[in-house]
């Protein structure tokens, strides 16, 4: 048995490329803990910061800390170990959702155009080109899912006609909800507030044609000039899905997602999700109708200019304090 030092620089890295994955609202819904006997990274839920009219019962949450454990297995993999992942491993302590040992020899073999890729990645709401994405590409992100235990279509023409139209029928119910409309104005950082929410800067246009429904934090009028170019007339639309919807499934959802977005990445191909319609239960099962699946994801894909960035919580602001040794040996099984 071998003996590493985990060092705090080191650490901070970790838990840093765990935040860098992306929330709903940017709500960054997730806590860290180190456990050093063990060398364990726990991510456990912020539930202050759930979103309770928008994410009632805490899925989008899941989704997003699926997100964040997908990131940190490939940071954990990068730096030479083995990540030990295990899923709710504690019935008893509901806000434990996910935790990564640090053991071994890492066997990632994608590791390191992913764990480069996890830094650049970013969600891009502004309008894309007419440039299709090629087959080849759209076969490594259905390949990316399928490796998280997860399902990624793309639908054709019509079909994507009507997802769209779900979602913009779910972005209509959202305006006319006062409480859902507020809980999403309430998300919008304003300028110098802090490392949490959506900055302004990040918002993007709105598609004054109504096709592609983007998320309207604001509830602002849409209007021509908010657009820089317009949006793409037959945008590529992917569904992500899985084959139950537990706790469970959420979380490898999020896992899912977060893969499919870095390969993605990799490629230099935008992504924007479109969640209004996993908002509301009768519209989400029409997401994968005749289907035996649960939908977890709307995303859109194409080429375009590089979103900006959403700020993130530092790694000393999410980890607790007493997690923060001189250095802890993380004991390598071999």
């Amino acid at each position: 048995m071998s003996v590493t030092a985990l060092d705090v620089p080191t650490l901070e890295r970790l838990v840093a490329a765990s935040v860098a994955a992306p929330s709903l609202h940017n709500t960054q819904p997730w806590r860290f803990r180190l456990v050093p006997d063990t060398v364990t990274l726990e991510i456990r839920a912020a539930a202050q910061r759930g979103l309770r009219h928008t994410d009632p019962s805490g899925r989008a949450l899941h989704v997003s800390v699926g997100c964040a454990l997908f990131n940190l297995r490939v940071a954990v993999a990068h730096h030479g170990w083995e990540p030990l992942s295990r899923r709710l491993p504690r019935p008893t302590e509901p806000d434990l959702l996910a935790t990564v040992q640090l053991a071994g020899t890492s066997r990632l073999s994608a590791t390191p155009r992913l764990y480069e890729a996890l830094w650049d990645r970013r969600s891009s709401r502004l309008p894309f080109s007419g440039r299709p994405v090629p087959v080849p590409v759209l076969t490594e992100l259905a390949e990316a899912a399928q490796a998280e235990g997860s399902v990624l279509r793309f639908p054709g023409v019509a079909e994507t006609d009507r997802l769209l139209g779900l979602t913009r029928e779910a972005e209509r119910r959202n305006s006319a909800d006062a409480e859902r409309a507020a809980e999403s104005r309430r998300w919008v950082r304003p300028p110098g507030g802090g490392s949490l929410g959506v900055p302004p800067e990040a918002l993007g246009p709105q598609d004054f044609r109504d096709r592609i429904p983007m998320r309207d934090f604001t509830a602002r009028p849409h209007s021509s000039g908010l657009l820089t170019r317009p949006f793409e007339k037959r945008p590529v639309i992917a569904v992500l899905s899985t084959p139950h919807d537990r706790r469970t499934d959420w979380l490898r959802a999020g896992e899912a997602l977060e893969r499919v977005l870095l390969v993605a990445t990799v490629h230099h191909v935008r992504a924007s999700l479109l969640h209004q319609a996993l908002e509301w239960p009768d519209l989400r099962d029409q997401l994968v109708r005749g289907r035996r699946t649960s939908a977890q994801m709307i995303i859109r894909f194409g080429y375009g200019p590089l979103g900006p960035s959403s700020p993130r919580r530092t790694a000393r602001q999410v980890l607790e304090r007493d997690a923060w040794p001189d250095a802890v040996s993380a004991r390598l099984v071999g």
